[in-house]
């Protein structure tokens, strides 16, 4: 890390390092464009991958959008020819991390040390607990407790008074490779993932959730898992609306809690494209009551553990009552939220999550100048 000079007076002049054909780089393209700013130079992951770098001007802006959704992206930072499969997670991160730390120059808004926490539920897991930051229980906090595969699992559920835990891949991302278990009683499990066995042995995602109930089964999907890391946490009771077990997504713009969208389900995973619904903000913050704004707070100090990330999404869990909350991950790239406009009075009414990076860049970059231009580690 090294310090740069304050960003030079003048138009914003923005470099985006994403998929070029994705709707993320579209939509913040089209902020970008909207704001009367110069078109943002769009530099493709597998560009960067390719030549092992990208070098941006002194006066750019530098954005990363996710590398996800390209198969070729995909194929260099996982060493797998099918984006289907949940393997590869741990080559994923060492790839990705790595690679961003060959971009030189610009002034960044994603931190590339604060992306490794960011993307190691352990680390991040940590880092929220050191913070205070209400967080589900987890004995692999930190990453300092091995997971060899279900023993371990079993063990660690036991010795933690967990009877309900979520098992999820540590590099892992939309719900790929998580296995809710629940020790049934009489020594009977049960859980619920959305991944699934092909013939050849290899694991693969599906959009469509399904039920084990033998543990034979249980075990041998989480010792394919292990290899790559995993991360425990205490199955959080859950708030509901309308019937529908509840969580939310709250983006996090330069310190402030600016949009928020209910998710809904009657399974575990609230995930919109694992048949999650979005509910009702009104009717959330209706439950909440008083205790919405400490929601909202919560939210802000979680993304205040990552001060060099101008946006992150923060998954926060709302417990039965709505009353009490806990944060249960939180996301680099967690700002694709179409159409939403931001909150009252979160400076951002009006704006979708892209504008408000956009509006709120300059004064961020500013008081951040002297940690953001990151040089090859």
């Amino acid at each position: 890390m090294t310090d740069n000079p304050p960003p030079q007076r003048g138009p914003a002049r923005w470099a985006v390092v994403g998929n070029p054909e994705n709707r993320r780089v579209g939509l913040f393209t089209q902020a970008v464009r909207e704001a009367g700013l110069p078109e943002p130079r769009v530099v493709p992951w597998t560009d960067v991958l390719h030549a092992g770098g990208a070098e941006f001007a002194a006066d750019e802006f530098v954005r990363l959008d996710s590398p996800g959704e390209n198969a070729e992206a995909d194929r260099v930072l996982r060493g797998l020819d099918d984006p289907t499969r949940v393997e590869g997670g741990a080559r994923w991160y060492a790839r990705f991390t790595g690679a961003v730390r060959t971009l030189t120059g610009g002034i960044r808004v994603d931190d590339p040390d604060e992306l490794a926490v960011l993307f190691d539920k352990r680390l991040c897991h940590r880092a929220l607990q050191l913070a205070g930051v209400p967080v589900p229980h987890s004995p692999t906090s930190g990453g300092g407790t091995p997971v060899r595969g279900w023993d371990d699992v079993r063990a660690l559920m036991d010795a933690h008074g967990m009877p309900r835990a979520f098992v999820k891949p540590a590099h892992g991302s939309s719900a790929s490779g998580v296995v809710a278990v629940e020790a049934a009683g009489r020594g009977r499990i049960r859980a619920t993932t959305s991944v699934e066995t092909a013939d050849d042995g290899h694991l693969h995602n599906s959009l469509r959730l399904r039920r084990l109930t033998s543990e034979r089964e249980v075990a041998a999907l989480v010792d394919a898992l292990a290899p790559d890391g995993l991360h425990l946490e205490r199955w959080w009771p859950k708030a509901s609306l309308d019937g529908r077990t509840a969580d939310l997504r709250v983006v996090v713009v330069a310190g402030r809690a600016t949009h928020a969208v209910v998710r809904t389900s009657r399974s575990p995973m609230t995930n919109l494209h694992l048949g999650g619904r979005r509910g009702d903000l009104t009717a959330a913050t209706l439950a909440a009551g008083p205790h919405w704004a400490e929601a909202l707070r919560i939210c802000e100090r979680a993304a205040a553990c990552f001060p060099g990330t101008l946006c992150v999404g923060v998954d926060l869990l709302p417990a039965v009552g709505w009353r009490r909350f806990a944060v249960a991950e939180v996301n680099a790239f967690g700002d694709l939220l179409p159409g939403l406009t931001g909150l009252p009075g979160s400076g951002a009414e009006g704006l979708d999550t892209y504008a408000a990076q956009v509006a709120a860049a300059p004064a961020y970059v500013q008081h951040h100048h002297t940690r953001n231009h990151c040089a090859p580690a």
